[in-house]
């Protein structure tokens, strides 16, 4: 959707807020013996308290009110009675529902200390998705996102996962434009306007550069066990540096 007056900015705002507070809420009790089912509560109780719907069981009817991925598993995870252990990586991803608005954002932390290289995965995708949004300006190419967050990731050595990206987001969870991709696409002339809402997601890979769909028929998964990082912000282009609706 595009911004059509302050109401509708009031509104993201207000959602986008509340996803925010579940995220981190989250990753403040990940550690060594949590569930991922005791996280996803921690989600659930927060969207609750403020009257917010979780996103992808209204829309899809996913089976946890937010998405918890751990190592190889890459998005879509269903959170359930796994618990965590010292050196998994573990994404957690919120979106939400309020009052016909939508936002949504992920982050993804290594449990305990980890090792470097787990560690400099997850900041590099992190520097990615900031220093991607810093590109996103009204008039600019969409593809120019895709681009900073491939060149960022070679130089850091690792990749990216080239069939999931961001999508556009405001009065559903998934609108247009779809398809904001992680590489550039030269072929891609769409240009970002202002008062767009869109939502960036880097997935930054050691390894894989594609997904698959895992058994349970949610998961995406890394066939050759890679590990995967992915930051998420739902932002509102303008002419200048985008409104972090999720920060």
């Amino acid at each position: 959707m595009s911004i059509q007056n302050e109401m509708d900015l009031i509104c993201l705002k207000r959602v986008g807020k509340i996803v925010a507070e579940a995220r981190e809420a989250m990753l403040m009790a990940v550690r060594p013996g949590v569930s991922t089912k005791e996280l996803d509560e921690i989600g659930k109780a927060v969207l609750t308290k403020y009257g917010a719907h979780s996103a992808p069981r209204r829309e899809y009817d996913f089976p946890g009110y937010t998405c918890i991925s751990v190592n190889h598993v890459v998005a879509h995870g269903i959170p359930d009675d796994y618990r965590l252990k010292e050196g998994d990586m573990i994404n957690i991803d919120v979106s939400a529902e309020l009052d016909g608005y939508y936002a949504d954002t992920g982050a993804t932390t290594v449990v305990g200390n980890g090792d470097k290289k787990r560690q400099a995965l997850c900041k590099c995708a992190e520097d990615s998705l900031y220093k991607a949004l810093a590109s996103a300006r009204a008039g600019s190419k969409l593809s120019q996102i895709g681009r900073v967050v491939h060149n960022e990731a070679r130089q850091k050595g690792f990749t990216v996962v080239k069939n999931l990206t961001g999508h556009g987001i405001g009065k559903r969870l998934h609108e247009e434009p779809t398809h904001i991709l992680n590489y550039y696409d030269k072929w891609d002339k769409r240009l970002l306007t202002e008062g767009l809402v869109i939502a960036v997601e880097t997935f930054i890979s050691t390894g894989a550069e594609y997904v698959q769909e895992g058994p349970d028929g949610w998961a995406l998964i890394t066939l050759d066990k890679s590990l995967v990082a992915q930051f998420e912000h739902t932002v509102v282009v303008t002419n200048g540096q985008p409104i972090i609706l999720t920060a």
